[in-house]
């Protein structure tokens, strides 16, 4: 146990005479927790003050532009821009100031858009009626007008992102599909007279959208930025110890104290024991500062407050574990490296290859197929899975063991590599 302390000293002793380094390890998760996540925030709930402009050239003026406009305003996510430097916009300018970048989207309605739907309508209500024989008969035959089909063109800027287009398209054609359902009613109604009464057709949807949250006593857990960034972000910071941490043993490695080291009788397993709990309290200490950020800090700048509630113990076991899978593969990178032109580059390039297959930038279940199978094998997914299920699903200790198994087993090899890598290079 005395050399298992002195051990720890002497890496605490490493770390103290580089305090800046320090300093970075701690500042740099919290600057970037901070800055991701306020500007993720608005992706998961928009607010009033992020609504985006969007160009609009009404070439219909009818009552379909206008519902499918009013619909879009009453959204609160967009601002209707008509005019450009006080002119009236026309298809031409839209189209230029999409591709140019100055602006993310440009709809443009078609002429005569209302009165053609509105007569395509009224043809099809009329076969319907008269193939029922409820036409009337004394009403003079009209020559049926052809009607093309209508297009309303959306000029996307090329940087958007291709989920910012599928919504916009689907909330448009919702809204058209909606207004061609009225149509059809109000023709119908038109159609039968006065015999079928005021109102014979009921107009509100019949099928609507509910969404259930799984709760927690009788609170109810929303999804926001904090409860994503928090645990993603922690997890992040914990694996880039591994810079420090294979820093240093390549500095021992070269300076001659690795070799002082193994003349005393001190095994290998004490050795790697004080690096693992020197490094296990860092990343508990990064950990513990992300939960009092989420938990006082956001609150203060707008963002929602990261409730952990009575589950602390549970990410703190979360959080246990996933420490050390970052410790063991810091030891393995600073056991392997020779240089620590080696080890910084190769640590901090592999972690954020870690960070971006796990989940921690773009969620597994958004990636291609082949992807989400290569994410199973990323640590950084276990955690971040973990997390999420004691966050979001108020898991229990159980339900979480197949995640922090995974996390000890990878500290378990990656310290038994580098044991075994040692062991081999010293005996050669």
């Amino acid at each position: 146990m005395h050399k298992l302390r002195m051990s720890i000293q002497k890496e605490l002793l490493l770390l103290r005479r580089d305090i800046g380094g320090v300093v970075i390890l701690f500042a740099m998760p919290l600057v970037l927790i901070l800055a991701v996540t306020l500007i993720q925030n608005a992706a998961y709930q928009r607010s009033g003050d992020s609504q985006i402009p969007i160009l609009i050239v009404d070439n219909d003026k009818g009552d379909v532009a206008k519902s499918v406009f009013e619909n879009m305003k009453d959204s609160h996510a967009f601002d209707l821009v008509t005019e450009i430097d006080g002119k009236p916009i026309t298809e031409t300018s839209a189209k230029n100031a999409v591709f140019s970048g100055k602006y993310q989207l440009a709809i443009v309605i078609p002429e005569n858009l209302s009165s053609d739907l509105q007569a395509k309508i009224d043809q099809n209500v009329e076969k319907i009626l008269l193939s029922f024989g409820l036409a009337d008969s004394l009403k003079p035959k009209v020559a049926e007008r052809i009607i093309t089909k209508k297009d309303v063109k959306l000029y996307f800027d090329p940087a958007v992102q291709m989920s910012f287009k599928n919504a916009v398209m689907n909330n448009i054609d919702k809204m058209i599909s909606k207004i061609e359902s009225q149509s059809i009613y109000a023709a119908f109604k038109e159609q039968l007279g006065d015999e079928a009464g005021t109102d014979p057709f009921e107009n509100q949807n019949f099928i609507a959208f509910k969404e259930i949250n799984p709760t927690v006593g009788n609170k109810e857990i929303k999804p926001n930025a904090v409860q994503h960034n928090v645990p993603a972000w922690t997890l992040f910071a914990m694996f880039f110890i591994v810079i420090p941490l294979s820093i240093n043993m390549v500095k021992e490695k070269n300076q001659g104290t690795f070799i002082r080291l193994r003349t005393n009788p001190v095994s290998s397993a004490v050795v790697i024991g004080g690096k693992t709990l020197t490094y296990l309290i860092i990343c508990m200490i990064q950990f513990y500062m992300m939960i009092a950020v989420g938990i006082w800090i956001f609150p203060l700048l707008g963002l929602p407050a990261l409730n952990v509630d009575a589950n602390l113990f549970m990410l703190t076991v979360v959080a246990l574990f996933s420490g050390l899978a970052a410790t063991g593969y810091g030891i393995l990178v600073g056991t392997i490296a020779k240089t620590q032109e080696q080890s910084a580059p190769f640590g901090a390039t592999s972690v954020i290859i870690l960070a971006a297959i796990g989940g921690v930038w773009v969620p597994v279940f958004a990636m291609p197929k082949f992807m989400q199978y290569v994410a199973m094998c990323s640590p950084m997914n276990w955690g971040l899975d973990a997390f999420y299920d004691v966050f979001l699903r108020n898991a229990s200790i159980m339900e979480i063991y197949p995640e922090i198994a995974l996390l000890f087993l990878f500290f378990v090899v990656t310290i038994t590599i580098a044991l075994l890598y040692d062991k081999k290079k010293r005996s050669v």
